[in-house]
């Protein structure tokens, strides 16, 4: 099986170091930038699995500007390093696109836990739901292809987002609690991050609600879980 290829990009060399190391040791590939114009050309001329983003870059663009720059052409699973423990600093991220964040200070192990569960989850076990493809009004779900459309157009959704609105759409018309869908898209050890799955709802209905404020396709059962609109 090819290993899989991980990019840093992190202007501190001892973080960097320890990171690469561990990684290393774990069995992926590793390569590092220390700026964000150097990832990003990086980012376009090789294929990697998984990019670790600081916040805090030197140069002209932060983390959160690179992170919106890569989702203009890739959906490489992002996780975000931060320093900054805010809700708002966290919104942020989930909208420039990131799939997770690790807040500085953190342990090896919890990074490599999170690396882990993120390439899970951006290859996922094909299990398709009973009918090839979801649709209820504007909204159209591809499965076979992973792709999603609104009124005729593709929504270009993380590889988290997708797999959010993946087990909605294979349980179309089923609230699944937030504990279970956590579960299913995050891992076992997520299970009680609720502002992971609040994020994550929030930015998908941003990207295939007509009024975000009042969805028609992603519902939910205050303090229960969230279900799709049961399509045709």
């Amino acid at each position: 099986m090819k290993r899989k290829t991980i990019l840093i990009v992190d202007d501190e060399p001892r973080l960097v170091r320890l990171v690469k190391v561990n990684l290393l040791a774990s069995g992926y590939v590793v390569d590092t930038a220390a700026d964000g114009k150097t990832a990003i050309e990086m980012l376009e001329s090789s294929g990697y699995d998984l990019l670790i983003l600081d916040i805090m870059l030197p140069g002209p663009l932060n983390g959160f500007e690179v992170c919106k720059r890569i989702r203009e052409f890739s959906d490489i699973p992002i996780i975000m390093l931060t320093g900054r423990a805010r809700e708002q600093d966290r919104i942020r991220g989930f909208d420039a696109g990131a799939d997770d964040y690790v807040t500085k200070p953190f342990s090896v192990e919890e990074l490599l836990l999170r690396v882990k569960a993120i390439l899970r989850r951006s290859h996922p076990s094909e299990e398709f739901p009973k009918g090839p493809v979801y649709k209820f009004g504007d909204l159209v779900i591809n499965f076979a292809q992973k792709r999603v459309f609104v009124r005729g157009r593709e929504v270009r959704l993380t590889a988290t987002e997708y797999q959010v609105l993946y087990h909605l759409g294979c349980n179309a018309g089923k609230v699944i609690t937030h504990e279970d869908l956590l579960t299913r898209v995050w891992g076992a050890e997520y299970r009680n991050e609720l502002h992971y799955l609040r994020n994550y709802i929030s930015s998908l209905r941003k990207k295939i609600e007509d009024d975000p404020g009042d969805p028609k396709y992603i519902l939910g059962k205050h303090g229960i879980g969230y279900y799709l609109a049961l399509g045709e």
